[in-house]
């Protein structure tokens, strides 16, 4: 059933306004009083990319009275493919400055507030309580985390979205009145055990359906109209063009949130100074449990991850790629022998790849398939695209008793950022 409007109406429409939302206005459960709510509200978007580009304006052009965005990244090339919010004149700008002035050209009345920042616990409970309806697009298990706790707390709805290669997630969070992301996912997956977009992939066209998804939900909480997908999760298949619908209830077992946490701490992610250490906040688009299909994360053959590694100090098993320059030159000197192995998908090989490399994928470490390939008597060397594939490739061959085997920091990323600028990156 439709929850109660989360606004109260604005003032009376302008003859402008009227003329501007008049396909609205003879929509029977919106009308005069729901665009006046829509005017009314205050909705905080969380990631100006893939997810938050078409919901910012689709609800900018709805009239939502002031957007908020949260966005510490800059647009780089990368991002054209999906983030349509965002164009080549602003490539290396803030995406929060470049979303801003999108957000004014579609609607010159709607208030933009920027928030050009790392949301973390120190700031998620002062940026957040300014709003009443929080859209959660980001890409890291941080702050999906972070922000479904800081919305509990805060009592605030929660509209959350999530994409991966082909399929697509969307959900209503509300504490006191339905399930939260916890009850959801009451744990994050092993570090490096979902890919991210990153590194899997993502249909951009995907992120306008589920984004859109995400701002209709929006306009019905504040609103007051319809069913909200409280309670009830979305699941997206565009190569077979179908959604389904699960169940999601409260967890009675879940032990209520009573304060913001260390969130990096919480999903088991190695600090910034680790390195190949992936940068909280990164742009990985998407990452979700279960590469957007709610399956299990994925393991060593023997139920071992990335988290047994790092306990042992995965900075001792990790090298960066000037040391793999010169052990390159040595192995065709004849000074070294050891063998470099490629761990991504032969399809990434194609656009840009280290010289010397063999292909082996990771799934073929996790299900221990690769191991009968791999020579005995020489060293292993690991890379994958930025590092979070190899370490968990990394932590299945050391669980199989080669711990001798180390990866590459980084990874393909940052052998063409530092040893060959000339080549592609993806």
């Amino acid at each position: 059933m439709s929850l109660p409007p989360l606004v109260e109406p604005g003032p009376p429409l302008s003859v402008e306004q009227i003329r501007r939302y008049s396909r609205h206005l003879i929509l029977p459960d919106v009308g005069m009083t729901g665009q006046r709510r829509l005017a009314n509200a205050r909705v905080l978007v969380v990631g100006g990319g893939g997810l938050g580009s078409p919901a910012l304006m689709y609800l900018a052009a709805a009239g939502v009275g002031t957007l908020g965005i949260v966005d510490a990244d800059v647009v780089d090339a990368t991002n054209l493919q999906r983030q349509v919010i965002h164009g080549e004149p602003d490539l290396g700008r803030l995406k929060t400055d470049s979303a801003a002035d999108r957000i004014r050209e579609l609607n010159p009345a709607v208030r933009v507030r920027t928030h050009p920042v790392l949301l973390d616990s120190s700031n998620a409970l002062e940026i957040l309580g300014d709003y009443d309806l929080v859209l959660d697009g980001t890409d890291n298990f941080p702050t999906r985390y972070l922000v479904g706790d800081a919305c509990a707390l805060l009592g605030l709805p929660e509209v959350w979205g999530s994409i991966f290669r082909f399929d697509g997630q969307v959900s209503v969070f509300w504490a006191g009145h339905g399930p939260t992301y916890r009850d959801l996912f009451a744990e994050p997956p092993p570090p490096g055990a979902v890919p991210s977009c990153a590194e899997g992939g993502v249909l951009g066209a995907l992120c306008a359906a589920i984004g859109s998804v995400m701002a209709i939900e929006a306009v019905k909480l504040i609103c007051g109209i319809g069913r909200p997908l409280l309670g009830r999760l979305l699941v997206f298949d565009a190569l077979d063009l179908s959604w389904r619908e699960l169940s999601v209830r409260p967890n009675p077992d879940l032990e209520p949130v009573t304060e913001l946490t260390d969130y990096e701490a919480f999903c088991g992610l190695p600090s910034a100074a680790t390195p190949g250490a992936a940068t909280p906040g990164a742009v990985t688009p998407g990452a979700m449990p279960g590469a957007g299909t709610g399956e299990p994360p994925v393991t060593g053959p023997d139920g071992h991850g990335p988290a047994d590694l790092r306990s042992r100090g995965l900075e001792a098993f990790t090298i960066d790629v000037h040391t793999l320059r010169r052990m390159l030159a040595d192995r065709d000197a004849g000074r070294d022998d050891f063998v470099l192995v490629d761990v991504r998908e032969p399809y990434e090989r194609e656009i840009v790849a280290i010289p010397g490399a063999i292909s082996i994928p990771t799934q073929a470490f996790l299900s221990g398939e690769a191991f009968a390939q791999l020579p005995s008597g020489r060293r292993i060397v690991l890379h994958c695209k930025s590092g979070g594939r190899s370490a968990q490739a990394l932590a299945a061959l050391h669980a199989a008793g080669r711990t001798d085997a180390v990866h590459v920091g980084g990874g393909v990323l940052a052998w063409v950022r530092e040893i060959e600028p000339q080549l592609p990156t993806y």
